[in-house]
This record gives structure tokens, sequence and C-alpha cells, in this order.
């Protein structure tokens, strides 16, 4: 089941978004997702894990036709005040999506990993329902901030108790052992604190400082490939006899 965000939670989720520096680092979140996936307007997207729906905004500003998916009905509730038209809720799990294969062009998945009880099997679902690619955006267990989140933990009772951290190549190394060798790209934000200076969310939007793998937040994209199950078919054979037939 893993962790389900109960009511004070999600009070205290949205009050901390709610804060400038929050309200920075997650708009500054939102391009770099939309930059690394490179979604097409209309297209489709499940937001698994979707929280109180601080992302939605950034995604229907982008054109894509979202559906919402989270486990605690608190998050949801404050999602549905939120955002009242053009987005679809529905309570549910990553591990078990309601939904059939290849529903959606894309899905993600941010800042959900670290809450499941079974990592892979959430990836699987999200490859299942996806026909396109999936995002993943990940706590970086490598960063300073990460490393500095799990300290903090042991001294206060803080979210990120419950949380599981992750590195790139372990994502990645998961994913390709669950669906092939697909194309798999990654990159990571985070690299110094998010400030109002220009010049500052510029070098951070640098394509060449998101290559470093020590960002606090990370992003990986899985480009869906077919893959087909063959089996053998048996095919009617007819013989006729020839009767008085002679072979020379």
């Amino acid at each position: 089941m893993g962790y389900i965000f109960d009511f004070k939670d999600a009070v205290e989720y949205e009050k901390a978004l709610r804060r400038p520096q929050c309200r920075l680092v997650l708009e500054f979140e939102q391009n770099f997702f939309l930059k690394m996936l490179k979604p097409a307007p209309g297209e489709t997207l499940l937001d698994i894990g979707c929280g109180t729906g601080a992302n939605i905004p950034s995604m229907t500003d982008a054109g894509l036709l979202v559906t919402g998916i989270d486990p605690s009905p608190y998050m949801l509730n404050i999602a549905r005040k939120k955002i009242k038209d053009g987005v679809s809720f529905h309570r549910g799990f990553a591990e078990s999506l309601p939904f059939d294969d290849n529903s959606f062009n894309h899905a993600c998945m941010i800042t959900t990993l670290e809450f499941v009880e079974d990592t892979d099997r959430a990836l699987e679902e999200a490859c299942r329902v996806a026909k396109d690619s999936v995002f993943i955006g990940y706590l970086n267990r490598f960063a300073l901030l990460g490393i500095w989140r799990r300290v903090n933990g042991i001294f206060n009772s803080t979210l990120y108790n419950h949380a599981r951290f992750f590195s790139s190549w372990e994502l990645k190394w998961r994913i390709r052992r669950l669906m092939g060798d697909i194309p798999v790209s990654s990159r990571t934000m985070g690299q110094f604190p998010v400030g109002k200076l220009k010049i500052m969310r510029r070098i951070e939007s640098s394509d060449i400082l998101q290559r470093c793998p020590f960002g606090a937040f990370g992003g990986i994209v899985a480009i869906l490939v077919p893959r087909y199950r063959l089996r053998p078919l048996t095919l009617p054979l007819s013989t006729a006899k020839n009767e008085g037939a002679s072979v020379g």
C-alpha cells in the first residue's frame, strides 16, 4: 500500500506550496518536466500520484488532456476544489491502475515512487497504461539536499521519513530490466538553491548542467517501444489422394 497522505499531511503540503520559495521551485520543476517530456497539445496524460493537483495547471496550460489519480482522499479533495473543470480525478494506487492498456499518450509519476510499496509494479503499471512515454520525477538520493533530508529525518518527524530516495542509475536499471532496452534519458535540476536571480535560473536551465547526476530533483523519460508476443500458428493442411497415380 505504501504511505498514504492523511488529512494533516494534505493540509501541510498545500500550505507549503504557498510559500514563495516553494512556488519558485515548483515552477522550475514544471518547466523542467515539460522540456524533458515534450508533449504535443491535445495528447492525453495520466498524472499518477497527482496529490493536490499542484502540477496539473501547467500540464493543461500546455494543451494536455489530464487525468489525475491518487490514493489519498484528502489530497484529491483539495485537488477537486482547486481544479473544477477539464480534469478527471480518480482514487487509486500506482501499483494497480484502473485503466486499460495504452489508455494515455503519456504517464508521469512526480515524487510518487518515493511513497509506493512496490516500485517495480508501479513502473510496470505506468508503462502499461501509456503508449508513448513515461516521465519519472524523483528526489535524488545522491544530492546534498537529499542527504540533508534523510539526516534531518533522524532527529525530526517529516514526510521524508516515509520516503524512499532514488538515483538515476537505479531507476534506469529498473526500467530496462522491466521493459527491455528501450530509449531512456535522464536529467537533474537543483544543483544550487533556486533563487530569484535570472542568471541563476539561466544557469540551472543549461542542458550541460542538467546532465550532472547530482541535482536535488531528477527526471527520467522512458520512450515506450511496442513489443509483440509471438505464438506458433497451426495451419490446416489438406492432402488429396490421387488414386492410380504412379511414381516413375
